[in-house]
């Protein structure tokens, strides 16, 4: 049986970000989704998962998933057989983005959610496409199911998280590094640094695709993976 693939999630998303995929590998491997809530800290919440996922495993984590993905990697290497970073970011978080997460958690606490979703978060996400509005949907569901708590606890921790450019200096199992051609929230730049930064790393844009591959572009994101975890 191949090595169990476990996927962490981006903020204010759950196990249907990655549908696709499910769909595609559980029909050879183990697939789970973690959860990443239920601390504001990535510390805790790695340190959660690791004490829930097998002995080792293949990770793979999206956005903020790719931010706990990395301390994950930190606090247990021997852990991670192949790592898995898909449009996300190393570095601390600027003090501007973090006043205006400041503000977006005033507003959240106020009951408004779904406006600070639709109107802060959403216009970022993804490419246009015909599948835009679907997506948008599926986003603005998987956000209400978490709720209000799940959002200020994870915009909390994305504004206290620290850099992680040390971390990847030292990966040493196979890195497979994804990002969406036109993804505006963790730019192609980004992930160019991390392949620079991971020495045994394969850099792998996807073309039709913004924050969001594995649903705007899942025929080009499933087939990149394929072959890697072959």
């Amino acid at each position: 049986m191949s090595e169990p693939l476990v996927f962490l999630p981006g903020m204010m998303c759950d196990s249907r970000l990655f549908e696709p995929q499910i769909v595609e590998f559980s029909k050879e491997r183990m697939v789970c989704v973690a959860p990443v809530t239920g601390f504001d800290s990535i510390k805790g919440i790695a340190s959660e998962i690791l004490e829930k996922t097998p002995p080792q495993f293949i990770l793979a984590g999206l956005s903020l998933g790719g931010i706990i993905a990395m301390e994950m990697v930190r606090q247990a290497p021997s852990r991670i057989t192949k790592l898995i970073l898909m449009d996300t970011n190393y570095k601390a978080e600027l003090p501007e983005v973090s006043a205006k997460r400041e503000q977006q958690i005033i507003a959240v606490k106020e009951g408004r959610l779904k406006e600070v979703m639709r109107n802060e978060i959403k216009p970022n996400y993804l490419n246009e496409g015909s599948e835009k509005k679907f997506i948008l949907n599926l986003c603005m569901a998987m956000a209400d199911n978490l709720g209000e708590q799940a959002f200020i606890d994870q915009s909390k921790a994305l504004s206290s998280r620290y850099d992680q450019t040390e971390t990847l200096k030292k990966v040493k199992v196979p890195t497979l590094i994804l990002c969406g051609l036109n993804d505006r929230l963790c730019p192609v730049k980004i992930h160019e640094e991390i392949s620079f930064l991971v020495k045994n790393s394969t850099l792998h844009i996807i073309p039709n695709a913004g924050h969001l591959p594995t649903l705007e572009n899942p025929k080009a994101t499933n087939g990149i993976l394929k072959e890697w975890l072959m």
